[in-house]
């Protein structure tokens, strides 16, 4: 019989890598609820125009990286979602989310892009979200490159540079397009088949090229900054120093353009270069004309997705704390009268918010000892017959709180004190 393997660049998540999973989802989910945020979810199918309408049409991942299909009952054409914002509009137009005023959510979960497979770039992979709904000024730009930043701080990830950019209104960009073409058009030998065929309908996605000769020709190109009137100018000009005033370092990168369309005056990219290429763990902007163009009432945004898979790359060099997901305790027992007293025994010290795992499917004390050992608990309860009668738990010290393996004296507790002596 044929071996079944996971899909392609969809990796299975094992039970020895998801403490950190678990660390940087507590880590991040709690500092976003710190800053006022509520939790949103959405569903991963989503209508396949959704994401040609807001993305845009003539972009990479609607062309060439979306996973597509047609439901076999109706016909509908529908995606799997290749990023959370576009869905989490949707959602907030179709319950009239922003009626009673503006509202912060916080959103995690799976997207799907038909990519090649690399560090950091896989074709199932995972992001968390933060938006803003009903928000126009930069305070609120400023207040998510903060709360992010925070999560770097906590997760104890350094050399993360944060780049930030204005992409203007609709007219400034216009005005800039127009610039662009008849930049390129002057230097169209350069050019790459791909920048051609972009350069009328997406002329800023060039700017975006890993082609090196395209890259050369960018550093002479027009930047859109210098397109900028006096309230995209204003704006721009408060968000930075709002990022100064909560001592949150960023350098203009006037390049930065993010890889859908929707996306206007404030562009950013936190950025690390700790891999063989610069590589962009979180990014994000405003999007006020999302609301409408998805078919809402005009509603000012903004948000970013933070790559859980490429923060998780750089929590290997600053591991979560090693008591992390640490069992409090491991039950070994052996005797018909033993093994309903561990199961209570479990229970009590559950009840009184500890971890516990109860050694199940018999053998010696010395097997079961070994186990516990394995299992990377801080203690071993140890309950025989004798321990059953005298109302006692033996209690042995396996680790200290850092999750470092001790030699410790076992001690004799009464059951009723066992959870306050594993507090202590």
């Amino acid at each position: 019989m044929e071996k079944l393997q996971a899909v392609r660049g969809m990796n299975d998540i094992l039970p020895a890598d998801s403490a950190k999973w678990e660390y940087f989802e507590e880590t991040a989910t709690k500092i976003a609820r710190q800053y006022g945020y509520r939790n949103m979810r959405a569903p991963i199918v989503e209508p396949t125009p959704l994401f040609v309408r807001s993305i845009g049409e003539v972009t990479d991942i609607v062309e060439k990286e979306m996973y597509s299909f047609e439901d076999k009952l109706n016909g509908e054409k529908l995606t799997l979602r290749p990023e959370l914002t576009a869905g989490l509009v949707r959602a907030a137009i179709e319950a009239n989310l922003t009626y009673n005023g503006p509202v912060r959510i916080y959103s995690m979960g799976q997207m799907f892009r038909h990519e090649r497979p690399q560090k950091g770039r896989e074709r199932q992979f995972s992001q968390f979200d933060v938006e803003c709904f009903g928000f126009d000024g930069p305070d609120v730009d400023a207040e998510i490159m903060i709360l992010a930043a925070r999560i770097f701080r906590a997760l104890n990830i350094p050399d993360i540079e944060l780049q930030i950019n204005s992409l203007g209104n609709t007219d400034e960009r216009n005005a800039y397009r127009a610039k662009l073409i008849a930049y390129y058009e002057a230097h169209m030998t350069a050019l790459d088949d791909e920048a051609k065929r972009r350069l009328h309908t997406n002329p800023m996605r060039i700017l975006d090229s890993k082609v090196a000769s395209v890259i050369e020709v960018n550093r002479g190109a027009p930047v859109l900054l210098d397109s900028l009137e006096s309230d995209s100018r204003a704006h721009f000009e408060t968000l930075q120093a709002l990022l100064t005033q909560a001592n949150v370092a960023f350098v203009v990168n006037p390049r930065i353009v993010r890889g859908m369309d929707y996306y206007n005056r404030t562009a950013f990219e936190f950025v690390t270069d700790r891999f063989e290429r610069p590589m962009t763990i979180c990014g994000g902007g405003r999007y006020d004309g999302l609301f409408a163009q998805l078919g809402g009432k005009p509603t000012p945004a903004i948000g970013f997705g933070m790559g859980v898979e490429r923060t998780l790359l750089l929590l290997d060099d600053a591991l979560p704390p090693a008591s992390y997901n640490l069992l409090d305790a491991y039950i070994v027992h052996a005797g018909e009268g033993a093994s309903t007293a561990a199961g209570k025994l479990a229970e009590s010290l559950r009840d009184a918010g500890l971890s516990i795992a109860q050694h199940a499917g018999g053998g010696s004390f010395k097997s079961q000892m070994k186990k516990a050992d394995a299992s990377g608990a801080r203690f071993a309860l140890i309950l025989g017959d004798n321990e059953v009668s005298a109302g006692t738990v033996a209690v042995k010290p396996l680790r200290n709180a850092s999750g470092e393996a001790i030699l410790g004296e076992q001690a004799i507790i009464t059951s009723s004190a066992v959870a306050a002596h594993l507090r202590r």
